[in-house]
């Protein structure tokens, strides 16, 4: 028998619809700072690429750049309202709890810090389902960089030949693409349709991945 599957899901705008919490928190940070606060669509044309450069863009937006503590402020403030907020999308805790139970290895493969992602996962009560939980700040590099990909399936105990990343942007099927790994791009999720440039497949309900899964794997663990 061939090992188990690996799939590896993003988490912001593949599991979670983690918006209203961010851009709660990116609000109460220019507000401290005495700019006005940003609409819910505009943040969500800011995320993907971590922290970091969330914050370089938003400050951006007002022609400027973030001060010493706008980082740190921001992280503390959102790890303590990681999920206020944010849901799963409909249809996939079901889904993951299926797959779950019918022997996937899961992980999840985030430019979101480790601990509030871990938060995140914990408060809304399915990071049992995960073998592991990479971050944006849990390896040297990170999406769209394969090394953190492929050390998010390392760190499942998957196996690249066997494996499958689940993501909503540019980042996820480039990572996918440049590691060798077949990536489904999900059209709920925060990016354009043409982030889907080398995605293997596309859903457009959580409940479709099972299947999706099934096709890439019914010639045998050669994709």
């Amino acid at each position: 028998m061939p090992p188990p599957t690996c799939l590896i899901f993003d988490l912001d705008g593949t599991l979670v619809d983690s918006i209203p919490d961010l851009a709660a928190c990116i609000n109460r940070v220019l507000a401290t700072r005495g700019l006005p606060p940003l609409s819910p669509a505009q943040v969500t044309g800011m995320v993907g690429d971590g922290a970091a450069v969330l914050l370089r863009r938003v400050f951006g937006f007002y022609k400027m750049l973030p001060d010493d503590d706008a980082i740190k402020n921001f992280l503390t403030d959102y790890t303590a309202h990681t999920a206020d907020e944010s849901v799963p999308y409909p249809g996939a805790i079901a889904t993951l709890q299926q797959l779950h139970a019918a022997g996937f290895i899961m992980g999840v493969c985030t430019n979101k810090p480790e601990a509030p992602a871990r938060q995140l996962l914990q408060q809304l009560g399915i990071a049992h389902l995960f073998a592991a939980i990479s971050g944006g700040d849990s390896f040297a590099v990170r999406k769209p960089d394969p090394g953190h990909l492929l050390g998010a399936i390392a760190a499942t105990g998957g196996t690249p030949r066997r494996a499958v990343m689940i993501g909503d942007h540019a980042n996820d099927m480039q990572a996918a693409w440049s590691a060798g790994v077949p990536g489904i791009f999900v059209q709920w999720g925060y990016g354009g349709a043409e982030m889907a440039a080398g995605a293997i497949a596309e859903a457009s309900r959580f409940e479709e991945i099972p299947g999706l899964v099934e096709i890439l794997f019914s010639h045998g663990p050669n994709h």
